[in-house]
């Protein structure tokens, strides 16, 4: 191996750890919650920048804190189907991921920081304390996921903390940075964003069933089985339109708001994939669909919205 071969094989391990591929969902909700401000006014791209940032910072230290703490309670092993992780592989120590770890969550209180001086100044103090407190819980919720002593990742809560940090946190919270105003209606898309973020997640844990169940992870499809998963599946799938369609309809202005319609015939093709596929490594390639199949929802949402006035 040549000198320069050494560095460029270091940060594709990086790059890995961070799994890129998870930095969609975690933009898509900011997308919305901007998009629906663009829509019904006012709208700050330092605002939205910001948003983009510290979410984007919150997923990758995410994403290291689940390599680290899954290699630390055996949930990465042999069997598991998914991917090699860095610390379970041996190419990142347990110290050299926790200094990763520390300095993701230091960016992201940097620009967390950042956003919620720029989005309310020294005006509105209430809301600047009330951001700060979220900041620091999605930044514990990052971390406690599958790290730390009792993961709630191992006891089945995943699934709620991807709805409330991808749905309502992401979505309602970008908005209300932009307009400064909390409006109910907003829960329904917010909702929306957030269920199909859970069916990314389910997918993944539908996949990782047998090697969860070993390392006494209790996902949602290790505690009701593999059958139930697939059906609890369909229901996040048909639940997000559902709550898209409600929204919609209460404040119907224009044709071009059912634009997110588009991706119905690829939501029920993947739907109709994990009800059939029981071969975890045939789940990989509908984990990636429907990640995709989500970021589209979003842009396609987010686009009816801005079409408003046109």
């Amino acid at each position: 191996m040549t000198q320069e071969e050494k560095p460029s094989r270091k940060t594709a391990v990086w790059i890995d750890a961070m799994r890129p591929r998870t930095l969609p969902l975690a933009i898509a909700s900011i997308v919305m919650g901007s998009a629906l401000a663009a829509a019904w006014k006012p709208f700050s791209w330092p605002v939205a920048i910001l948003c983009v940032l510290t979410a984007v910072l919150l997923q990758i230290l995410s994403n290291l804190a689940n390599d680290f703490g899954d290699s630390q309670h055996g949930a990465d092993h042999g069997q598991r189907q998914g991917p090699m992780r860095a610390v379970q592989s041996g190419a990142v120590s347990s110290k050299r991921m926790l200094v990763a770890m520390a300095i993701t969550a230091l960016l992201s209180v940097i620009s967390g920081l950042a956003l919620i001086w720029i989005a309310f100044g020294t005006n509105s103090r209430e809301y600047f304390i009330l951001f700060i407190l979220l900041g620091a819980l999605a930044i514990v919720a990052a971390i406690a996921y599958t790290a730390g002593v009792r993961p709630y990742g191992y006891a089945g809560l995943g699934d709620l903390s991807v709805l409330v940090f991808f749905g309502w946190v992401g979505v309602m919270g970008s908005y209300f940075l932009q307009t400064q105003r909390f409006d109910w209606a907003i829960m329904l898309p917010a909702t929306a964003s957030g269920l199909l973020a859970v069916a990314v997640l389910n997918v993944n844990n539908i996949r990782d069933i047998d090697s969860d169940r070993q390392a006494g992870k209790r996902t949602i499809p290790v505690r009701i089985g593999p059958q139930k998963a697939r059906e609890y599946h369909w229901f996040l799938l048909i639940s997000a339109i559902a709550f898209a369609i409600v929204y919609v309809l209460l404040l119907f202005s224009s044709i071009w708001q059912f634009l997110f319609l588009l991706v119905l015939p690829q939501m029920i093709k993947n739907g109709l994939a994990v009800w059939r596929t029981y071969e975890p490594s045939k789940i990989n390639p509908l984990l990636k669909q429907l990640s995709l199949v989500t970021l589209l929802f979003v842009l396609l949402f987010s686009l009816g919205q801005l079409l408003l006035g046109v």
